[in-house]
């Protein structure tokens, strides 16, 4: 059996490494271990490497023109708050998600954003306080959680929204809904759908049928879990008519004609009987102008909209892992001051890039070094164009080296084989 010699180098960069002779006469630095755990990031946080950065970035900005032109605006809230406004008004929703600090220079709490939706409310109320409404504004940027969730276990993603600020007509809700599905539809999703909900409803019609807060927090347990059995046998607690009630709402959802007839069908009280209308209102303004586009609807749905307070929407792609968006109306509230209407809209870009097809990459082309070409015309026409840097002996083995697929030579392209 042969022997190994180990030994330990203690002034190496990389700290203590064993160094092992092997047989062969070669010597194996132990630093790839140590390397790797250099490069370990926590668990839902990611590198994003090219192409898919530079895909990423081109999707958003498409998603952005769009918006605008539909005539939002854009803005960019901070990537940190003072932690009182980042989770006043809406961002209270968000506070179990949201990162803190402690900011060197003022010595007060900080927060880093779990939702830019807050942060262009207080940009409404605040900053553009005096711009005539309806205020359309639109953002983009990376948001960070605390924990992820099973089917979004990303903790750091980027988000694409528009808010419509002042406006409490069902046609803010409407446009919301056709814009996003025209941005998808441009980028390539297939086979969209949108759910719709309202839930403020269960509420609503729970305080109407006089439920006190207990017996309402008692059943949503049962409603998010689509429990009916479990409804049913709370009859003694909420009485009869309400149990037949929540059980039949839990029952009115799938497609949105269907859940709509069945939840018409229901005896509400008039402010639960308003919210269903509006939701019937939307559903109607979005058939309209997106005739081919799936609707449902699930009429007891809260979990993700905690700061919603009318109806909501959510984009799916079939096959896709996650919700690729979702939105509806909310209350603009800052520390307690006067509210106003408003609408909104998130695209998750995690989700919405898994629902697209990569496409090709611009194609690279070597320039070799000394070369009198011309690069520009090349590069207007979409080359990625890759100049040598220093002399090479073979310009085609440099190109394939520098993942280059085609090569200049002379004023000539040549595609390497």
């Amino acid at each position: 059996m042969e022997a190994f010699t180990v030994g330990v180098v203690r002034n190496c960069r990389h700290g203590p490494v064993l160094l092992r002779a092997m047989p062969e006469k070669r010597v194996v630095w132990r630093v790839m271990d140590q390397l790797h755990e250099k490069a370990l990031l926590p668990a839902g946080i990611n590198d994003v490497l090219s192409p898919d950065a530079a895909f990423e970035a081109a999707t958003l900005e498409r998603l952005i023109a769009v918006f605008t032109g539909y005539g939002y605006q854009r803005v960019k809230p901070p990537l940190i708050e003072f932690e009182e406004n980042l989770l006043a008004g809406l961002g209270a929703a968000m506070g179990e998600q949201t990162f803190r600090l402690m900011d060197p220079v003022s010595q007060r709490m900080m927060g880093v954003r779990a939702d830019m939706t807050p942060q262009v409310a207080r940009i409404a109320a605040t900053r553009l306080a005096g711009t005539p409404r309806p205020l359309r504004l639109s953002y983009a940027g990376q948001v960070l959680r605390v924990t992820g969730s099973q089917l979004r276990p990303e903790r750091q993603f980027a988000q694409v929204g528009a808010e419509i600020i002042g406006a409490d007509e069902s046609a803010a809700d409407s446009e919301l809904v056709r814009m996003a599905t025209t941005a998808l539809t441009a980028l390539g999703v297939e086979r969209l759908s949108v759910d719709l909900g309202i839930p403020t409803l269960v509420p609503t019609f729970c305080t109407e049928a006089g439920l006190n807060a207990d017996l309402q927090g008692r059943l949503r347990p049962h409603l998010d879990r689509k429990d009916v059995a479990a409804i049913k046998a709370m009859a003694t607690d909420i009485g009869d008519d309400a149990a037949t009630t929540l059980a039949a709402m839990l029952t009115a959802s799938g497609p949105a004609e269907q859940a709509l007839a069945a939840l018409n069908a229901l005896n509400l009280g008039p402010k639960a009987s308003a919210e269903r209308t509006a939701l019937a209102d939307v559903v109607d303004l979005v058939s309209r102008g997106a005739t081919d586009l799936p609707l449902t609807i699930d009429a007891v749905e809260n979990r993700g909209f905690e700061y919603h307070s009318g109806v909501t929407f959510t984009f799916f792609a079939l096959g896709v892992r996650g919700e690729l968006g979702t939105g509806g109306r909310y209350l603009t509230s800052l520390n307690g001051d006067a509210k106003e209407p408003a609408t909104g809209l998130t695209l998750f870009m995690d989700s919405v890039l898994r629902a697209l097809d990569r496409g090709e990459t611009p194609r690279r082309l070597y320039l070799p070094h000394g070369s009198t070409a011309d690069a520009a015309p090349w590069r207007a026409e979409g080359w990625a164009v890759i100049e040598g840097l220093k002399p090479a002996a073979d310009a085609a083995i440099e190109a394939r080296r520098l993942g280059c697929t085609y090569v200049v030579d002379g004023e000539d392209i040549h595609q390497l084989t």
